[in-house]
């Protein structure tokens, strides 16, 4: 009689929405680049309205999203396994990721049927839940297991980076979309701004945490960047230049550890 009134643990409950929003997000982006809801898919829109916008990454730096999603779906099929329903690391996520997949989706229509201001808004839904779990995590500073390290720590935190990277680029596309003026600053400038900018985040997690995942991404990102950009030199010197320190710095922080 006991086991018919026994609830539902909130746990399997957590593992297996996790789990089906990570695949409801694959599966969204697959339709939109495959069928396009409204004609175009999320690269064409980039290239139909953003051809000007100087920071976007040459359109092969998007294939990132394939480690992307085999990362997640690893780490969601990993979290729902029955001797993980109790692990606390997992449970510190909550649903967070649940939200960023949900946010994820929104993303993707609003930005296909051109609501670039309205895809900036679900851009920092994915950016603000991935934060969180990164920090309740503690991704680079706190010890786990090697597994718990390749299916837990590396997937989110490449996922973290690469939206950092999309966060920065969805807010300048929008922008040019609203035809802002840069205050008076030239795009080139505000390109090189905010490429400082996420320099400046990516050596500051080098620095302080052993994650090598989050700088990675960013370097993979400069170089499309310098890639796409190699008719602006003062763009690509600088992504060049700054995915070389953001390397070295990563190296060395690496080679103190041995």
């Amino acid at each position: 009689m006991n086991s018919v009134n026994k609830p539902f643990d909130s746990n399997l409950i957590l593992q297996w929405v996790n789990l089906i929003a990570v695949l409801a997000a694959f599966g969204i982006n697959v339709y939109a680049n495959v069928s396009p809801p409204n004609g175009l898919t999320i690269g064409e829109v980039s290239n139909t309205f953003f051809s000007n916008v100087q920071i976007i990454p040459a359109n092969y730096a998007f294939a990132i999203w394939g480690l992307i999603y085999l990362g997640l779906i690893s780490f969601g099929v990993y979290q729902v396994l029955p001797n993980q329903r109790q692990n606390p690391l997992l449970r510190r996520i909550g649903y967070l990721l649940a939200v960023a997949s949900i946010a994820q989706i929104v993303w993707v229509f609003l930005f296909v049927y051109q609501f670039f201001a309205l895809s900036v808004v679900a851009m920092l839904f994915i950016l603000l839940p991935l934060i969180g779990i990164y920090l309740r995590l503690g991704i680079g500073t706190e010890r786990v297991s090697r597994k718990e390290l390749w299916l837990v720590h590396t997937p989110l935190s490449i996922y973290l980076g690469w939206i950092s990277v999309a966060t920065i680029v969805n807010v300048a596309s929008t922008l040019y979309s609203l035809g802002w003026n840069g205050w008076g600053i030239s795009p080139q400038a505000w390109t090189v701004i905010m490429l400082l900018v996420g320099g400046a985040i990516a050596a500051t997690i080098a620095k302080t945490r052993s994650d090598i995942a989050f700088p990675l991404v960013i370097i993979w990102a400069y170089v499309a960047i310098a890639v796409r950009q190699a008719n602006q030199p003062l763009i690509a010197a600088t992504a060049v230049g700054l995915a070389l320190a953001l390397g070295l710095l990563v190296l060395l922080r690496r080679m103190r550890r041995l």
